[in-house]
C-alpha cells in the first residue's frame, strides 16, 4: 500500500507526521489517514508528498534505494 511506503520513508527521514504534513502543505489528520490507508489520496496531494520526498533525497537526508526491514 502506498501509505505504508510513504510512512516508511517519512520515518527513515526522521520526520513526525505533523512535521511532514506541514512540509507537504497538508492537514496532519488527512495525512495520517493517508498513511493508515483510511483516506483516498488525491493526485495533487500525492504530487505534494512526492515533492517533499524528492527534496529530502536531493539534500541527502533520505536514501530511497533500500527498504528498511520490519
Amino acid at each position: 500500500m502506498i501509505g505504508e511506503r510513504i510512512r516508511e520513508l517519512r520515518l527513515k527521514a526522521g520526520y513526525s507526521q505533523e512535521g511532514f504534513a506541514a512540509e507537504a502543505g497538508l492537514d496532519r489528520a488527512y495525512y495520517g489517514g493517508v498513511e493508515r490507508g483510511e483516506r483516498n489520496i488525491a493526485a495533487l496531494n500525492l504530487v505534494m508528498i512526492a515533492a517533499v520526498l524528492a527534496g529530502l533525497y536531493k539534500r541527502g537526508i533520505l536514501d530511497v534505494r533500500a527498504r528498511s526491514s520490519g
